[in-house]
């Protein structure tokens, strides 16, 4: 499911399909994701991203399905995305749960899977010689996915005491409000668990199941990322074998846009249990893009603003103590997302300080420009961090699956930091004066009810 993560910097990338078995080179030494990889389409559309490393034995198979909450647009059926996450390790024609858990178990492999607003990702790590086994199994289930009404029923409960969890946390809560206040028709008002009401009608749901499943575990919303001690003629032989004979489906989802927000909007959560409040501020933001840099400018922005170096930081968390902390979360996404900066404040007294000191900041980017060496440094320090993390195969394909779910390569992601790089001071103060705006902006605080106090009243942002 899509996990409230409050992040320091967020990267966003795209770039146009490689073309079939293409390979970047190596002249290009700005290049953020350096390694060689190559891309194969078979003809049912399924893609193919094969990715030798040079970290021996293991392998990591991650499967990105272009599928999330964003596509769930009937009314009622929210929360099915997610629900699928369960439902594909309940077995397949060929291979019984229990039988998949041994194989898996036997090949000493990790297996999990995640959901996001627009993504469902399937991934293993393993040792390379039973690579040939698990694409066997992982193509089954995609397949041939197969599931009794009675063990859908109880895995949708599961998922109903999944919800009841997570509501017991005053994050989930506030990502659940922040989203059904800030949209209103795009489906990204709900969070991938979905609404509650369609959860508990989820066990009703079994026939539907079976359609979603029909509509999006198709070969044209998937692409298979193979990482590690592998070769492109090994994995592509591998693919063709046992996902060659997948149909290609013909459903598109008609996602609906979101109207033009025309006026500032708040709510209030009033917690049953003691709590530190919380505040969330919000501005609607542009959608992932390659070409336009307002994505990329507010990517940066977000660090200098926000981050742990910032001046807003360092004096609510650092010097007032004011706060345990501050930042900012800006995801990739195919569609409009919010900017939105969270902060949990100790003392009930002080969340209307703290509150407008967020706006405050907001409204200085979009009059003040942000010095060059700054921005540099923020550039330089994102492209270090990115490539550092790259330290094995499976985390060489764990960082380029998001990137692969918005453009199906990894291209996107040099395309981003390419981006990133054309970025002028001006860029940011641009971008900041076209999304902080008072109509853009919707507030969210959560407070235990004796600790209420007055705030959500927010300063002006024109």
């Amino acid at each position: 499911m899509r996990r409230l993560i409050l992040v320091l910097l967020v990267l966003c990338v795209s770039c146009s399909a490689f073309a079939q078995g293409n390979m970047p080179s190596n002249s290009q030494q700005r290049k953020v994701f350096p390694y060689a990889y190559t891309v194969d389409d078979l003809p049912n559309k399924l893609r193919l991203i094969t990715i030798p490393t040079d970290y021996p034995n293991l392998v990591a198979l991650y499967i990105v399905v272009g599928t999330g909450s964003r596509n769930e647009v009937e009314a009622g059926k929210s929360g099915y995305a997610h629900l699928f996450e369960h439902l594909m390790f309940r077995g397949s024609k060929n291979f019984s749960a229990d039988q998949r858990d041994a194989i898996l178990k036997r090949a000493g492999a990790s297996s999990n899977a995640y959901t996001t607003d627009d993504r469902t990702v399937y991934h293993e790590v393993f040792s390379k010689e039973d690579l040939p086994q698990i694409m066997e199994i992982e193509a089954d289930r995609f397949l041939r996915l197969t599931y009794p009404e009675t063990a859908y029923k109880t895995e949708t409960r599961a998922v109903l005491g999944e919800y009841n969890k997570n509501s017991a946390s005053p994050f989930s809560k506030m990502e659940e409000v922040l989203r059904a206040t800030a949209y209103n028709k795009h489906t990204y008002t709900h969070t991938t668990m979905g609404f509650i009401k369609d959860i508990e009608d989820m066990p009703n749901q079994y026939q539907y199941s079976l359609e979603f499943y029909r509509r999006y575990y198709r070969p044209e919303y998937t692409t298979i990322i193979i990482a590690g001690d592998v070769t492109r003629d090994q994995a592509l032989q591998l693919t063709r074998k046992n996902f060659g004979e997948w149909q290609t489906g013909n459903y598109m989802p008609e996602i609906p846009g979101e109207p033009e927000q025309t006026a500032p909007r708040t709510a209030n959560i009033d917690w049953p249990t003691p709590t530190l409040p919380i505040i969330a501020v919000a501005f609607r933001g542009p959608a992932y893009s390659d070409e336009k840099l307002d994505k990329a400018a507010l990517d940066l922005l977000a660090s200098i603003a926000f981050g742990q170096n910032s001046e807003l930081f360092q004096r609510l968390v650092l010097k007032e103590q004011k706060v345990d902390f501050v930042g900012a979360s800006f995801g990739d996404q195919l569609d409009p997302e919010l900017f939105t900066v969270y902060s949990r404040v100790k003392d009930p007294k002080d969340v209307a300080y703290v509150q407008e000191q967020i706006l405050q900041t907001f409204k200085r980017f979009t009059t003040e420009t942000i010095p060059q060496a700054k921005l540099d440094a923020t550039r330089s320090n994102a492209r270090y961090s990115f490539a550092h993390a790259m330290d094995s195969s499976e985390a060489i394909a764990s960082a380029i699956a998001p990137y692969v779910a918005l453009r199906r390569t990894p291209e996107t992601l040099n395309k981003v930091f390419a981006m990133y790089d054309r970025i002028t001071p001006e860029d940011m103060r641009t971008a900041a004066r076209r999304y902080f705006v008072d109509r853009n902006r919707t507030i969210v605080t959560l407070q235990t009810k004796q600790g209420a106090t007055t705030a959500n009243t927010g300063g002006t942002n024109q």
